[in-house]
């Protein structure tokens, strides 16, 4: 069985590089709470104006699938950044979808 530190293309770089593996999670957690927000504007928007006319549908539930996808493999590898930012971003798809398919 392989470590954490490596992969079936050798050791991970950021580990050769003597990377802190907290500053790694942090990363993480940075990058997943920047794609988590951007959907926040879009949910806000549609709830406030019922307006979903000019959002994709196929996007949506294509996006949403994936996200459930992330997140089942989140939990599956424990890693935290994945879990917590595809649980909170498919709340907001998932909220934005179901308006689309309630208003159109």
């Amino acid at each position: 069985m392989k470590s954490e530190r490596s992969s079936r293309h050798g050791p991970n770089p950021c580990y050769r590089a003597r990377m802190d593996p907290l500053m790694i999670k942090l990363i993480g957690f940075a990058a997943a709470t920047c794609t988590t927000v951007a959907y926040a504007p879009q949910a806000i928007k549609v709830w406030k104006t019922r307006s979903t006319g000019d959002i994709s549908l196929g996007m949506f539930l294509v996006m949403v699938l994936g996200l459930a996808l992330w997140l089942i493999y989140g939990l599956l590898s424990g890693d935290g950044p994945l879990i917590a930012s595809n649980a909170v971003t498919m709340l907001l798809a998932g909220g934005i979808l179901v308006m689309k398919l309630r208003y159109g």
